[in-house]
């Protein structure tokens, strides 16, 4: 089996997996790391959200052949080591300020959707909007939507 080596929460890793493995699994069954949920696979519900190279992707529908040696994963187990400080992301302090999580399963995805929708809004030099916010797919089945786009607002304004 090839090797694919990458950036993982800051960290280089390699590992000896088939080309068509699904990032997912690599992460959650070869690595350890859960943080990314399996929902549906076929990217459509979102629980396995995470960033690469700052910008949310799916790992459900990537094999880990698309991958780059000089790519960085970031899972939400990584989030809080990309803001300034100590503690939790600005977005993870306001999902529990908000109440947000009900089963909590989405939860991971949803955060990383909504960092990286803040900061591509910030990048453009703007606050994020209402239609940002509608952008976002990823699928809540205790259907919490009001609660997270509140927190989503509110992390937003701790993002400076």
């Amino acid at each position: 089996m090839p090797n694919y080596t990458f950036k993982l929460n800051g960290e280089k890793v390699t590992v000896d997996v088939e080309d068509s493995e699904r990032l997912l699994w690599v992460l959650r069954d070869v690595l350890g790391v859960r943080g990314p949920k399996y929902g549906c696979g076929i990217n459509v519900c979102k629980a396995c959200t995470s960033h690469i190279n700052g910008k949310a992707f799916n790992p459900c529908a990537t094999p880990v052949s698309a991958l780059d040696e000089d790519d960085e994963i970031t899972t939400i187990e990584g989030l809080a080591d990309t803001a300034p400080g100590d503690g939790l992301h600005p977005m993870q302090e306001a999902w529990l300020d908000a109440d947000v999580a009900q089963c909590g399963y989405c939860q991971p995805g949803q955060i990383m959707a909504a960092v990286a929708t803040v900061n591509k809004a910030h990048a453009e030099g703007r606050s994020v909007t209402d239609a940002d916010i509608d952008q976002i797919r990823n699928i809540c089945r205790c259907g919490t939507y009001f609660r997270i786009r509140e927190a989503i607002k509110a992390g937003a304004a701790k993002m400076g």
